[in-house]
């Protein structure tokens, strides 16, 4: 007898076969809403076996028992990244730390890293959801898959490495850096898919036409970009400059890493896999929840995480949320894009402005070249800001004032801050290797 895809247990879902399956993603909201409840309050059960979660449902007044509806999580404390820095190293772990099979961690620029551990069910899992996202945005088994994402303690190079391979693509495991290299390999082996984030395939465009190649000529056809917010004018500089569909895909290392939600054909908005996660807006403010079609921060649970599973993440990524079947047959829910985050809104002037904001100001600017940085800085009591940006390779040197002053206007109308220009000469703004760095800050703290 075949069995109903819109009524499926918890149960008859993980013992489904654990390649892509297209039919969990077509479930109607009422079996993707009656999944979650099931898994929600198994994960907070095992949650609140954690000291940490513990301390806080008790202090909060709330117990897994406590949890006999979806809207019962809003009575549940937040998670944020302090938790699990001040869990250090193996505090927020909900297994043996024996059976942990891989460790990623953060940084730890600005203090101690956050770790996240993967279980062996954890990694097939993420395996498996990262096969999901690649077919969602196109790429099939028969696709050759250059991964530039860094390797190693950051999670998307073996994220896109694990789930290219389980969906039947040949991975070129390149990883980031020796940009020369990365250019022969796309072009001598025919890659189909680039998986990197934005401001690095920027850098492999350059590095391209430096050496006479245009990558439009070539194979690729979809850029699967993430690890860093990015404009609708930089996807369309890279389309353009790539001949690729560029696709977006979203995920936090706390959460799981890439893989979290991605793109599809329809182009509208990033669909957040409801089977593994579920999704909230709340008020950034007050921590209230917010309707779906309200911007606000994202807040993500984990549903089948063993390791380490996170109850109400604070993502601090602002967006809007789609429930609605999108054009592309998916019935999951969608990320209507990341507006910014609230914690790198710069207030200039008392002016809100988002990086991102700045980014879709500049890209297309006549006269420029997709590469800039944001310089933030203290005069007197107030905050001012510095764009710097490189001119086109075309733009003559006594033109860089008047386009600077243009640009300063554009970016007053566009988003009302006042800011400084200065035009830096081609190749003059450093590259990212991976993440960019787009802001910098050189206040006193």
């Amino acid at each position: 007898m075949a069995t109903d895809k819109n009524n499926m247990s918890a149960e008859a879902v993980q013992r489904s076969a654990p390649m892509y399956q297209p039919e969990l993603e077509t479930m109607s909201r009422e079996a993707l809403q009656a999944l979650q409840l099931e898994r929600l309050q198994n994960i907070v059960t095992r949650a609140y076996g954690l000291d940490h979660y513990r301390q806080a449902f008790d202090a909060a007044g709330v117990t897994p028992g406590s949890l006999q509806c979806l809207d019962d999580l809003n009575k549940f404390p937040f998670t944020v990244k302090d938790d699990l820095r001040k869990n250090y190293p193996f505090g927020m772990l909900a297994t043996p730390r024996e059976e942990v099979v891989r460790l990623h961690a953060s940084s730890g620029t600005t203090g101690r890293p956050t770790v996240v551990g993967y279980t062996a069910g954890d990694i097939d899992t993420w395996t498996n959801l990262m096969a999901r996202s690649l077919a969602c945005a196109g790429a099939h088994a028969s696709h050759i898959l250059h991964n530039a994402y860094g390797y190693g303690l950051f999670t998307g190079g073996l994220g896109a490495h694990y789930g290219g391979e389980r969906l039947g693509c040949s991975v070129v495991p390149m990883s980031g850096g020796n940009t020369e290299k990365q250019v022969m390999l796309i072009n001598d082996f025919g890659a189909h898919v680039l998986c990197c984030t934005p401001s690095y395939a920027l850098n492999i465009v350059e590095i391209a036409l430096q050496q006479g190649i245009d990558l439009r000529d070539g194979n690729l056809k979809i850029g699967l970009f993430g690890g860093e917010p990015w404009s609708q004018g930089m996807r369309k500089e890279l389309e353009q400059s790539m001949g690729i569909k560029a696709v977006d895909i979203y995920g936090l290392s706390e959460i799981m890493g890439p893989g979290v939600a991605v793109g599809c054909s329809a182009e509208q908005g990033l669909h957040g896999w409801e089977d593994h996660f579920l999704f909230e807006l709340i008020d950034p403010q007050t921590g209230m929840a917010l309707p779906d079609d309200a911007e606000g921060e994202l807040v993500i649970t984990t549903l089948t995480k063993e390791a380490l599973p996170i109850i109400r993440y604070r993502t601090h990524d602002i967006t809007r949320l789609n429930k609605q079947q999108c054009e592309c047959g998916r019935t999951h829910v969608r990320i209507m894009g990341i507006a910014g985050r609230n914690d790198d809104m710069m207030i200039i002037r008392g002016v809100n402005v988002y990086p991102s904001q700045m980014e879709a100001a500049m890209i297309g600017f006549e006269g420029l070249a997709p590469h800039y940085q944001l310089i933030i800085q203290r005069e007197g009591v107030m905050d001012s800001l510095r764009v710097e940006v490189e001119a086109s390779p075309e733009l003559a040197m006594e033109d860089y004032s008047k386009v600077a002053l243009a640009l300063k206007h554009h970016i007053k109308s566009m988003i009302g801050v006042t800011c400084t220009v200065e035009l830096q000469s081609p190749g003059a703004v450093p590259r990212s290797m991976g993440k960019a760095v787009r802001v910098i800050d050189c206040r006193e703290n």
